[in-house]
């Protein structure tokens, strides 16, 4: 009998009794030693769910009898970060000591059986969301205290989303405190933690040990390139292609694989997002599900901050190339700033790149260095870049939109270029500086490269956009080469004012055309067989968060439309 669908469901009891879509992962139990997974955790172990051998009948584990007599054995604190988004850290710790009040709420009835001291009463009576930071950091300690004391066993915890709060933390400038309570609370937990029978903690980054978990070392850590619960956290092909032909949609099997396929848990190739399969098969429609549920500020955040190099590397990942990189799989919060390595390995720990293959080269140390090639995991990411691209450009206060720029420019409507742009660049140039020290010199750089990636994004269709390529004597900044050779090209040049070497922006406007000119930038234009009269040249000049822009066709013009400005 076909299952009903239904998005968004976490509970695992609900889904089993309400005879729910749902692919079995109970394999996951056996090897227990995301968030659906963690509450399947809490229904085959809690005492809560003593007796419930409904649940797991004619699933895999229940095959086990070694593990059919664990179920319902364990008292268990399931605890979930998820909710923990917050823009300052008075918010975020509100929100936490919310949540540890709400599992003390979940066992109240079990504390009250019990015969506690008028010191451990005080204590409990303490927990509320005014609660002191010590108080907090202990207060999961304290509970298996008491819950492994009425049963005469250890607990088993469970914390998903342990990184939600962290990342936004560092998204929203206050890592420094999130860190400093998390690092206690963590410790408290599962270090120390003398009723604790195992801990489970579930997240999208691998945090360095040394900047979160210093006094954790019994961590066994699995991630995405681990071979360990390969098949536990997504859907294979196989289950997919089994449910697609099940609702009626096995023709579409090519497309949905375009879209979702391309995600590797350890050697395990061809894993699909749960989410955006369910999705699909509830409203038969390929669309971008993932953008709508993932916290993906971060990841916005630091392409759109990036370098120019990083930048250039996303420009490759876009129109379907690889990037050759090496990767840390510990993220260190602390160099997403500045180190191109850590950034990459963010999105590879988050799904938003795949590793084609891995390869050895020696290093400047005598050493081995393992270099991954990767490339964006399908086309549901590559269209939610394209939106983080987009909305770079439409700010509140930009009137016109990013499209409305690339019309003006087939138009070469150079008023109204210029209008866009000066108003994009008061809104963004400082947003794509990465330093705690904005610099003029370096803004322009920036801005430059993330402009590049929104024409990829809005010409990619039409054209074929380049950057800091090749071209004659030297290395042009972008350039447009038409796919339908009838149409016009474009070559841009950036430049910075100089005011020791130009005495007005207009200058620098001249320089730059110059340059075009003197560096014969349009020879592969030339070679492609485009005629002189089709290759249209653009020189862009900044001064701070000013911006001039001139032609090659309207030099005359040039001083005139900046006192429009």
């Amino acid at each position: 009998m076909k299952m009903k669908l239904a998005t968004g469901i976490q509970s695992f009891e609900k889904i089993r009794t309400k005879n729910l879509f749902y692919i079995d992962k109970t394999e996951f139990i056996k090897n227990f030693g995301k968030t659906l997974n963690m509450n399947m955790l809490e229904c085959f172990f809690s005492l809560k769910y003593a007796g419930r051998s409904d649940l797991f009948e004619e699933l895999s584990v229940w095959k086990d009898e070694e593990y059919r007599e664990l179920q319902g054995t364990f008292p268990v604190i399931n605890l979930s970060f998820a909710d923990v988004k917050a823009t300052t850290f008075e918010e975020a710790r509100y929100t936490i000591y919310q949540l540890l009040t709400d599992v003390y709420i979940e066992y109240i009835d079990v504390l009250k059986e019990m015969d506690l001291s008028d010191q451990d009463k005080n204590y409990i009576r303490q927990i509320d969301r005014q609660m002191s930071d010590d108080i907090a950091k202990n207060s999961m300690k304290k509970l298996s205290s008491f819950l492994s004391k009425k049963e005469k066993k250890g607990v088993i915890i469970l914390l998903d989303e342990y990184d939600t709060p962290l990342i936004e933390a560092y998204t929203h400038g206050y890592w420094k405190e999130m860190t400093e309570f998390m690092r206690g609370f963590f410790n408290a937990t599962f270090k120390s933690n003398t009723s604790l029978y195992r801990g489970v903690m579930t997240g999208i980054t691998r945090i360095s040990k040394e900047s979160m978990f210093s006094d954790l070392n019994n961590l066994k850590v699995c991630t995405t390139t681990s071979k360990e619960y390969a098949t536990c956290f997504g859907f294979t092909e196989e289950e997919v292609f089994a449910s697609m032909d099940a609702y009626g949609y096995g023709e579409q099997k090519d497309a949905v694989k375009r879209w979702y396929d391309g995600f590797i848990f350890g050697n395990q190739k061809d894993m699909y997002n749960p989410w955006s399969i369910i999705n699909f098969l509830t409203y038969g429609k390929l669309d971008n599900y993932w953008v709508n549920t993932s916290g993906n500020g971060l990841v916005n955040q630091l392409i759109q901050k990036g370098s120019g190099k990083i930048k250039e590397q996303m420009e490759s990942l876009l129109v379907g190339k690889s990037i050759f990189v090496p990767i840390e799989e510990e993220i260190i919060y602390n160099q997403l700033d500045y180190s191109e390595e850590a950034i990459w390995s963010l999105l590879l720990a988050s799904g938003y790149l795949k590793v084609k293959q891995v390869t050895e080269e020696d290093n400047d140390f005598g050493g081995i260095e393992r270099i991954y090639e990767l490339a964006l995991t399908n086309v549901e990411v590559i269209q939610m870049f394209a939106k983080f691209i987009r909305g770079w450009f439409h700010n509140s206060n930009v009137e016109s939109t990013y499209n409305e720029f690339v019309q003006n420019l087939m138009q070469n409507n150079l008023k109204k270029m210029n209008r866009f742009m000066n108003k994009v660049a008061l809104e963004t140039i400082s947003s794509f500086d990465t330093g705690t020290k904005p610099s003029e010199y370096t803004e322009p750089e920036r801005f430059y490269h993330g402009f590049v990636l929104g024409l990829l994004v809005e010409l990619k269709n039409k054209y074929e956009v380049l950057s800091n390529r090749e071209s004659g004597y030297g290395r042009y900044d972008v350039m447009l080469v038409p796919k339908d050779m009838k149409e016009n090209a474009y070559i841009f040049e950036f430049k910075v004012y100089e005011p020791d070497d130009e005495k007005t922006l207009e200058d620098t406007v001249k320089a730059a055309l110059q340059q075009i000119e003197d560096k014969k930038y349009v020879t592969s234009l030339l070679e492609k067989g485009i005629p002189k009269e089709n290759i249209y040249c653009y020189g862009f000049a900044f001064e701070g968060k000013k911006v001039l822009i001139g032609s090659d066709r309207n030099e005359n013009e040039i001083g005139n439309r900046h006192t429009e400005l």
